[in-house]
Formats: structure tokens, C-alpha cells, sequence
């Protein structure tokens, strides 16, 4: 985690020239406590922001409005080691009625007055019963909505050409306001409420989505590539000690490849193996190259 993370955030550094402050981890089944560590005393986050926690644990976090918390992975570290923590009361999707892919029978807003389906005010209004259903579940007036699903946005301009109407429409109406968002956003807003949240200490696992199916498995399913992903993990931080001591070559092969590989590796789907065959596949055959390269 470590590794990915480091490469990830140098990779942002350069390209945007930013620093992440906030976690997005919406489809990982469960999170360790030590996860909520890992991202504050260690990486400096103050939120993170998942989809998968127990079903029955959603339930009554929606009626104690307890889905967002401040988390304390660690009992050595104390409130050194706190975060911020937003379960989404849905999975990562829109409220119904407001998702948009391109070959999905949904609703448009249709704001030509002339047309016969002209739906504005309807489209409004519901958009705010769903902002205010969605309230009801939160503490203070900020909610998140999360457009998008699996591989979706394949034409994006479907999304953002509804979005950019509703969030039009509705603040022309004025009772919600509606804006393009980010988390670090929201979580200033939260913060800046002044709202005392319930404290969390523990992990969220084990993850369940249904009575009696339990998301465990992946911590045995497929050993074989959960094995080469820790070896070739091991053989990583060798090959960079040495890649140090003896000096980066100008060219050639270098330990970049294996580092994509061993990020990429650190995907919900990838060590988990709960990937597609094929998929796995690929994550092996990166690994390999990776691991070649170094090896040359």
C-alpha cells in the first residue's frame, strides 16, 4: 500500500502539481481499521470515502445517522490516528431516477417549453425529494451524490449535458443548492458545520451486501497470484535498494515497470482474485515483465 501510494501521489505531484488529501476506496469489500491509520498518521488524508460496509450496519447507520463518522484506527496513536469517514447510504450510484449512460432508458430533463414532454418542474422536484431523502439518513445539510457506476461514462456527454441542467434548474428553483463537487470539498463543508460525529474504532469486516453472503473468500481466492504479488513485492524493495546503492542507469532497464505492476496488482479486484480470468492474466503477465526488466 505503501508503495502504490507513494507512486501514485508523485504522479500527481507531477502532472497537477497537488497533493490528495482524501481517500476514495468505493468498492473494496470491507476496510481495516488500520487502513484509517495508514491514511492519517501516515499519509496526512483527513477523509476517506467508501461504498461497501455490512448491509445490516447500513441500516441502522441510516437511522442513527451514523454513516459518517470519525474513525480511530489506532488505539496507540489515539486521535493522532482519526479520520473522517463517509459511508455512502447507497452504493456508488446515483439516487434512482438520475442515472444517465448513454444506452440507459432514463428520463431527460427536457426544457424546451414547446415540446409536449417539457419536465422541468417535475424533474426538480424530484431531484429534491431525493436530496431531502437522502438528508434525512445524514448530519447537517450537505449530502453527496455519486454519478456514475461500473463503466459508465462511455459517452460522458449524456452525464454532464443532464447534470449541467439539473444543477441549472434546481438552483434557479432555490430551495437545494446543486454544485459539481469534490470530497475534499465536502468534507470542508462538513467540517466547517461544527457537527460532533460518533466515534468508530474498529474494522469494518466482515462485508456482507445479503443475508447469508458474506464477501470473504477473497482472502484466500486465487493463492497462487496473492503468492507472486507478495514475492515480487519482496524481490521490489531489493531490486530498489541496489537500483540506489549502485546508481540509476541513463538508460535501460530499471525498477519502474515492476512498480506499475505491483500498483496496479493493489486494484479491489486484483490481489483480492476476484477478477475475470483473462483479467488475472494480464495482472500476471505485467508482473512478469516487471519483474524481468529488473532482473536484466
Amino acid at each position: 500500500m505503501i508503495d502504490q501510494t507513494t507512486l501514485g501521489h508523485r504522479a500527481i505531484k507531477a502532472q497537477f502539481n497537488k497533493t490528495p488529501r482524501a481517500g476514495w476506496q468505493i468498492d473494496p469489500f470491507g476496510h481495516s481499521a488500520v487502513q484509517a491509520y495508514l491514511l492519517t498518521a501516515e499519509l496526512g488524508f483527513d477523509s476517506v470515502h467508501f461504498a461497501r460496509i455490512d448491509y445490516q450496519d447500513r441500516a441502522k447507520r441510516k437511522v442513527d445517522k451514523s454513516l459518517e463518522v470519525i474513525w480511530r484506527g489506532s488505539k496507540t496513536f489515539s486521535s493522532s490516528s482519526q479520520i473522517f469517514a463517509n459511508a455512502f447510504p447507497v452504493p456508488y450510484s446515483p439516487p434512482p431516477g438520475f442515472h444517465f449512460e448513454v444506452f440507459d432508458n432514463f428520463e431527460p430533463v427536457q426544457d424546451n417549453p414547446l415540446l409536449f414532454d417539457y419536465n422541468v418542474e417535475q424533474r426538480v422536484s424530484d431531484f429534491i425529494s431525493a436530496s431531502l431523502t437522502q438528508a434525512n439518513v445524514t448530519r447537517t445539510n450537505h449530502v453527496m451524490w455519486t454519478m456514475g457506476d461500473d463503466f459508465q461514462y462511455q459517452y460522458a456527454e449524456s452525464w454532464f449535458k443532464q447534470m449541467d441542467k439539473l444543477i441549472h434548474y434546481v438552483n434557479k428553483d432555490g430551495r437545494v443548492n446543486a454544485l459539481y463537487s469534490t470530497p475534499s470539498i465536502y468534507t470542508d463543508a462538513k467540517n466547517a458545520a461544527n457537527q460532533s460525529w460518533p466515534l468508530k474504532t474498529e474494522d469494518y469486516f466482515p462485508y456482507a451486501d445479503a443475508v447469508d453472503a458474506y464477501w470473504t473468500g477473497f482472502f484466500t481466492s486465487r493463492p497462487g497470484l496473492k503468492g507472486y504479488i507478495r514475492l515480487l513485492s519482496g524481490y521490489y524493495l531489493a531490486a530498489r535498494e541496489l537500483e540506489f546503492l549502485a546508481g540509476r542507469k541513463a538508460n535501460g532497464s530499471n525498477t519502474d515497470g515492476l512498480a506499475d505492476a505491483l500498483g496496479i496488482a493493489q486494484h479491489h479486484d486484483a490481489v483480492t482474485g476476484t477478477a475475470k480470468q483473462h483479467t488475472t492474466n494480464d495482472y500476471a503477465k505485467r508482473l512478469f515483465i516487471g519483474a524481468s526488466e529488473v532482473s536484466s
